[in-house]
């Protein structure tokens, strides 16, 4: 079967990475404009690629969880696409290999001359690190107010599925939100969320856990799918 996999923030948080932003709006006590926007970056370059440079330390520094590995295991019976909104490899890392990263990958940087010039980053990007065009880099972030890439990928994907499940998002962020809308009528979708945002129906079937416990619960249900 096809089962495409839609990520957020809670699938790391398990891991020890801190989710997009805080109840208070803030990110590592950042506004999210001044470190997230082309604005923020042409205002003060230093402070975003400081910024990300922390972030992508603190990457580093963390493993795969439960979450993840119960979802690479999938690919040993079922055809598997995650589509995710998180910037980490924790899930490569964990063995899943179709994974699109809609919002971008902390691990690249990219020119800000040429979009397409991305190369692997796992050290510090700072101010005076140039393309091979003279033009400063920047992290491979998909910024607010910024084009998603992948996002037309992402829907011929869900278009084509069996099976969609929902994990650590609250499908509440555009135009990742909208996916949903294109996955074919009536197949199953499992939604895990410790604090589910929608309500259990005919074809949504709700693990109200944490991604690390509710994951493996989702994979036995599956296998009850003929």
């Amino acid at each position: 079967m096809k089962i495409t996999v839609l990520t957020g923030a809670g699938v790391s948080a398990e891991s020890g990475l801190k989710t997009f932003r805080d109840s208070n709006g803030l990110w590592e006590g950042h506004n999210v404009m001044e470190v997230a926007s082309p604005q923020g970056f042409s205002s003060n370059p230093e402070l975003v690629l400081d910024f990300y440079n922390q972030r992508r330390k603190q990457l580093l520094e963390v493993l795969p969880n439960a979450a993840h590995l119960a979802l690479a295991s999938l690919e040993k019976e079922h055809d598997v696409t995650i589509i995710t909104q998180n910037v980490d490899d924790l899930h490569e890392r964990a063995g899943s290999t179709k994974v699109i990263h809609l919002h971008g990958e902390l691990l690249k940087s990219r020119s800000t001359y040429k979009e397409d010039s991305v190369i692997d980053c796992t050290t510090d990007i700072l101010l005076g690190d140039v393309c091979e065009n003279g033009f400063q880099m920047r992290p491979h972030i998909v910024w607010f107010g910024e084009a998603v890439p992948l996002i037309e990928t992402a829907v011929e994907i869900i278009a084509k599925t069996d099976i969609v499940l929902i994990i650590g998002t609250s499908m509440q962020v555009y135009p990742a939100a909208g996916l949903m809308q294109y996955a074919p009528e009536n197949i199953p979708v499992f939604f895990v969320d410790p604090n589910p945002s929608i309500d259990n129906s005919n074809r949504i079937t709700i693990i109200a856990e944490k991604a690390s416990t509710g994951v493996p619960k989702v994979i036995e249900a599956i296998k009850e799918i003929k």
